[in-house]
């Protein structure tokens, strides 16, 4: 469950203004739109990984996004696997604990974590 705490934290990033640019400030690098593989660069990637993960992850706890600085780091690792190739699909999903292409159903469900799981598996993996 935390891996996708993570995730949500990192979509809020696109959608708040205020966060972003308190993240970009905490950060000191980049500009603080962590959301995707396409918008996490080398040097956020590279701060988020490091000694900046347990404040991330503290300011993250601070705005509802309760996870650990341990689960911030796999899941910015498996963002960048991910991007070089090294991770496929099915792989980084069930690294990060989002539905897998298997698991991914067209159907409307009332259960709030299969559809955050099949939202995070079209916005993140392109699964349709």
């Amino acid at each position: 469950m935390a891996p996708a705490t993570v995730l949500r934290f990192m979509q809020k990033t696109a959608q708040d203004e205020a966060l972003r640019q308190q993240l970009e400030t905490l950060l000191g690098v980049g500009d603080g739109n962590i959301s995707s593989e396409a918008e996490l660069d080398a040097d956020e990637t590279e701060v988020l990984k490091g000694e900046r993960a347990p404040v991330v992850a503290a300011f993250a706890t601070q705005h509802g996004f309760a996870f650990s600085a341990d689960d911030l780091v796999t899941v910015v690792e498996a963002f960048q696997k991910h991007q070089f190739g090294e991770l496929s699909d099915a792989e980084f999903a069930t690294l990060v604990g989002v539905a897998t292409p298997e698991d991914v159903t067209l159907k409307a469900t009332a259960n709030p974590l299969k559809r955050l799981s099949r939202y995070l598996g079209e916005t993140y993996l392109g699964i349709r």
